[in-house]
């Protein structure tokens, strides 16, 4: 995993590993809540939306937090 390895004469920046952590935990779980709210659904609709909406919501900000990270300099 090169992003986390030190080379030679850098300090790693400890703030963008915990934004790129953030990134992938929203991605990874908001699409996890979004698939669970479909399946959800099929019983309880009200839920499942609910679940669908916040998922597609968290994977959203995930997303834009790529881009964020991207105009970052370091």
């Amino acid at each position: 995993m090169g992003y986390f390895k030190k080379s030679a004469g850098a300090e790693i920046n400890k703030s963008l590993a915990r934004l790129g952590a953030l990134t992938w935990i929203l991605i990874y779980g908001g699409l996890l809540a979004l698939v669970w709210g479909v399946w959800v659904e099929r019983s309880d609709e009200d839920t499942g939306w609910l679940m669908m909406m916040g998922g597609a919501l968290a994977a959203a900000i995930g997303f834009f937090l790529i881009y964020i990270r991207s105009k970052i300099k370091e």
